[in-house]
């Protein structure tokens, strides 16, 4: 890392003076120099402060990832005043709740999210500048026309505790909750970034960004790539024919990707004959990968595989399995703590388990979130008092230090008196002949509370017969862990993140029972 960057906001000012004309983002035909997006950052920050944004207000984004996020993010950072993108799959009811709750009064919307922007505002109880970003729309000021005829500003200085990112979590277990990211946490990941495999990039690296930038991977990937003064690639819609063919045609190094993600990109018939030569390191993370996927995509890259353990609450950061650590015995691991990180397992009375026990996994450090925004109560029940964040999942350490995700403790399914996690489960049976994706849940068993169901996508379209399902788990975990029944679905629905929504494949087992958790 350069040694002058020490916030978020100085990384287009550095870098436009030492290597100003070098292309720092690309959207599709869009490119924006260095030079460009510091420019523009200053701009933004004269707009928000012509506009009366205050340093601790937050201003909102809706819309694909393109390059204008990045001129607003840094020149929000510039002006100290915090940026909340919202995930833009959610539906207008959740979209107007995170509006109203995040205090927002400008809101930045590309075209795609014209429609909804304005239902959207309809429903929030306060005014509400709507900004296009893109092309000109009646009820929209331009987001350019502002941009290009604001001032340069005169500010303070940025301070460690002010907040610069606000992403909200996916909401599956409730109400979205605005996770405060503030410079602390952001200087602590521009010290750590080069001293974590995956994160270390080069002056002369491209990376591709194919998460969404509402999402904690997404930006930070970005800010890792920028941080480093290479080349960061944007794609708007996660394509696996286009992702191929971009990293071939622009020589991409770096990538990171969910395990459905990965999964596709094997699928796809493209992938054959892509010319992967130029990476160098594929992360992932955000969800399980089965073993069998892995090790094919391994094969197939032919580059170093990093996995990523973290959550928004901790900016993403916990724990990391480098390429050298992708070894039979540790491929269920999701490794060690990232540098001057910590990771426990908690028993159920907050005490560190014993190696091998089953608890919650808590991460503590300098990335661990300021708080929930507006959420006091949220805060004091995931955050102790010294600052451990409980991160609500499931998991052990082995006696070399290593920790082992089993899943989130709500998705635990207990049958029989024995604890049974679905991880565990689905890994045993992804690499079965005909399954290409599945989800374990636990359904109401007279006997034994619960029972285990696989819901399996088929490969091909064509269903596996559900006894050799449950047989090819039967001989890879213990009997009374494999699934009792299996039920087919074309696709599993998933959050942004690509996690499993287990609770809309309970919801129909479940109808009129008693069990109900996120």
């Amino acid at each position: 890392m350069n040694p002058s960057i020490k916030l978020l906001a100085d990384i287009p000012r550095i870098h436009a003076a030492h290597r100003g004309e070098r292309v720092a983002i690309q959207c599709e035909d869009r490119t924006l120099t260095y030079s460009e997006l510091d420019s523009r950052a200053d701009r933004v920050a004269g707009l928000l402060a012509s506009l009366g944004a205050k340093p601790g207000a937050r201003i909102a984004w809706l819309g694909r990832s393109n390059e204008a996020f990045f001129e607003i993010f840094f020149g929000a950072a510039r002006a100290r005043v915090c940026l909340a993108p919202i995930n833009s799959r959610l539906a207008i009811p959740e979209i107007a709740f995170i509006l109203q709750d995040s205090g927002a009064d400008l809101f930045f919307v590309t075209p795609e999210f014209y429609a909804a922007g304005q239902m959207v505002v309809s429903q929030v109880d306060r005014p509400i500048r709507l900004i296009g970003v893109g092309a000109d729309c009646e009820g929209f000021d331009s987001y350019q026309a502002l941009r290009d005829g604001a001032p340069f500003p005169e500010l303070t200085s940025p301070v460690a505790s002010d907040d610069v990112l606000q992403l909200y979590t996916s909401g599956t277990t409730g109400l979205p909750k605005g996770v405060r990211l503030d410079n602390r946490n952001y200087t602590a990941f521009l010290e750590l970034r080069t001293q974590v495999e995956g994160f270390d990039y080069g002056a002369d690296d491209t990376v591709l960004i194919v998460m969404p930038l509402f999402h904690v991977a997404g930006t930070n990937i970005s800010f890792s790539g920028l941080a480093a003064g290479g080349r960061v690639i944007l794609l708007p819609e996660f394509n696996p024919a286009a992702v191929l063919k971009l990293i071939e045609a622009e020589k991409v190094a770096h990538i990171f990707l969910v395990p459905a993600m990965i999964n596709m990109l094997l699928q796809a018939p493209e992938i054959e004959g892509a010319d992967l030569s130029s990476l160098k390191s594929v992360a992932y993370g955000a969800s399980p990968i089965g073993e069998a996927v892995l090790a094919a995509a391994t094969a197939r890259f032919g580059c170093g595989f990093i996995q990523f353990y973290g959550m928004t609450e901790s900016t993403g950061a916990g724990t990391f399995l480098s390429p050298a650590e992708h070894r039979p015995e540790l491929l269920r691991s999701c490794g060690k703590a990232w540098p001057s990180m910590a990771v426990r397992i908690l028993d159920d009375d907050g005490k560190e388990a014993a190696v091998g026990e089953i608890g919650e996994i808590a991460i503590h450090g300098g990335m661990v979130m300021a708080g929930y925004w507006n959420r006091a109560e949220a805060t004091a029940e995931t955050l102790t008092a010294d600052r451990w964040l409980k991160t609500g999942d499931a998991g052990y350490r082995n006696e070399n230090g290593y920790i082992f995700v089993h899943d989130r403790v709500k998705d635990m399914i207990v049958s029989g008196g024995e604890n049974i996690y679905p991880a565990e489960v689905e890994n045993a049976i992804l690499g079965c002949p005909g399954v290409a994706d599945a989800a374990v849940i636990g359904v109401p068993d007279e006997r034994w509370g619960e029972a285990v169901k696989v819901i399996v996508v088929a490969a091909g379209g064509r269903a596996p017969d559900p006894a050799a399902v449950i047989a090819w788990a039967r001989e890879r975990i213990a009997a009374y862990k494999a699934p009792k029944s299996v039920d087919f679905i074309e696709a599993l629905p998933r959050n942004a993140s690509g996690k499993v929504l287990r609770r809309e494949l309970r919801k129909p087992y479940w109808e009129g029972r008693t069990r109900n958790v996120g």
